[in-house]
């Protein structure tokens, strides 16, 4: 198989359909949290620890001289990063674990029995004849 012919049909396969929707949705998803982190759930917090802006905590490594700027190592930008991370690890942890749920419900569910064929109808009906004999 050439390989056009190969990378054609691995790309129009439904699950490639599927994970490149989901990764789309997926970095949506990111920018939304972000924003929830950085403009709804930080400057609360920030509040509470004395008007603390995340973002803008850092440590002055090397000060700014002529025609340098300063060396900072921006620990604050981190601290936004990993509540990020935290709040989206957390939602996709719900949605899995609501899914695996979900999959083991129908997986509890069992499956009628399959009706008898008919020849085994005719052998339970002959083996009932016989009985009564």
């Amino acid at each position: 198989m050439s390989l056009v012919k190969e990378f054609k049909a691995f790309a129009v396969k439904g699950n490639m359909i599927d994970m490149a929707v989901g990764i789309v949705i997926g970095a949506a998803f990111g920018k939304i949290v972000s924003s929830l982190v950085a403009d709804v759930i930080m400057p609360p917090i920030g509040l509470a620890l004395g008007g603390v802006n995340f973002t803008a905590l850092k440590v002055t490594l090397k000060g700014a001289s002529e025609g340098a700027e300063a060396v900072t190592l921006n620990y604050g930008a981190f601290v936004q990063t990993a509540v990020d991370f935290l709040i989206i690890a957390w939602a996709i942890f719900i949605v899995v674990k609501a899914i695996n749920a979900m999959k083991r419900k129908e997986e509890a569910t069992p499956a009628a029995p399959p009706k008898p064929s008919n020849q085994e109808v005719l052998l339970a009906e002959i083996r009932d004849l016989l009985k009564t004999r």
